[in-house]
């Protein structure tokens, strides 16, 4: 089916429940067609109810991403950061694309779309981007310093995303070193969002870095069954969720400032910031190594942003977010 097409059939389901003669009569399709077309949204994760005698009706009124709504949430002190703001309805990936693109000289470009199809996160996991129902948001920037000053711009970038999370209300999240925005559930943690950050340029000139972020909103239930890690979205954390366009504003108010302050002033001002929502310091973690796997205590971050930790011989090592993955592990006894 067609972004025309797609886009055609949820603007009429937004109107109220129809049946699916009218549908059919109104698009000039056939029944069965038109049947297709309400399965396919289904799979790209809209919540259709069908009832006889009542049609077909959304489940819940959809939210869609409005250029004009997040500019005007914008604090007219951040506005001239952005250079560019654009939405698409559907693409592979919102990282893939704007590596694509050519980066402005100065500011953020930033780009959302309704939809991925392939959207991922670090070291090539999927991550589920169903159609309407969540934030998949990159901001391509350049920065001064060549590739190294790169360095610690996951932890920026979450540190900042975090702290908007909390502006919304959300002061449950914390965040697992090195990129995900999580939830604390007792022993364990869930999974609201991640970062991933690419790019590249020169060793000793400008260096540019596109950054992504993809947040759990609203999760259709389809997509949920596919998920093999605990997950959380707002919706779950609050009764009423902020809508998408004011998670978009809030998230660029604090993400534009900060790439800013790393640019002129590196990691070390974030440091404190990042050990405040660190949840891992002080608990048990599982090391995996690309030939072994080994146990360890989390400590916090150093200053270059890498991962301290104490081994089961007593020894602090430094782990550096390229070469291995962290997973926290309950605590026993």
């Amino acid at each position: 089916m067609s972004e025309a097409d797609e886009r055609a059939l949820l603007q009429r389901l937004q109107h109220g429940p129809v049946s699916g003669d009218h549908l059919a009569a109104e698009l000039g399709l056939t029944r069965a067609a038109v049947w297709k077309r309400i399965e396919a949204l289904r799979q790209a994760g809209i919540a259709i109810d069908a009832a006889p005698g009542r049609g077909y009706a959304l489940v819940q009124p959809l939210d869609w991403l409005a250029d004009a709504h997040i500019r005007a949430l914008l604090p007219a002190a951040v506005q001239p950061q952005l250079t560019a703001l654009d939405i698409v309805w559907g693409l592979d990936s919102t990282n893939s694309e704007l590596l694509r693109r050519q980066t402005p000289d100065a500011g953020c470009a930033v780009l959302l779309a309704e939809r991925q199809t392939g959207g991922r996160g670090r070291r090539g996991r999927v991550w589920a981007s169903p159609l309407a129902a969540h934030v998949y948001l990159s901001l391509a920037r350049c920065f001064d310093g060549g590739l190294a000053r790169l360095g610690g711009l996951s932890l920026v970038a979450g540190v900042a995303v975090c702290e908007a999370l909390h502006a919304l209300g959300f002061t449950q999240t914390g965040l697992k070193w090195p990129n995900d925005v999580v939830v604390t559930d007792g022993d364990g943690l869930r999974k609201l969002g991640g970062l991933l950050v690419e790019g590249g340029g020169e060793a000793g000139g400008a260096a540019r870095a596109v950054i992504g972020v993809g947040l759990n909103v609203r999760m259709p239930a389809a997509a949920a069954r596919s998920l093999d890690q605990p997950w959380a979205d707002m919706q779950s954390l609050q009764p009423a969720p902020p809508s998408r366009n004011a998670v978009v504003a809030m998230l660029l108010q604090h993400l534009l400032p900060a790439l800013e302050q790393f640019d002129a002033q590196g990691l070390s001002a974030f440091l404190p910031r990042f050990s405040a929502l660190d949840v891992l310091a002080g608990r048990p973690v599982c090391v995996h190594e690309v030939s072994r796997v080994w146990h360890a205590q989390a400590l916090g971050i150093s200053e270059d942003g890498a991962l301290r930790v104490c081994n089961e011989a007593g020894e602090i090592r430094h782990v550096h977010a390229g070469d291995v993955s962290v997973r926290a592990t309950k605590v026993t006894g």
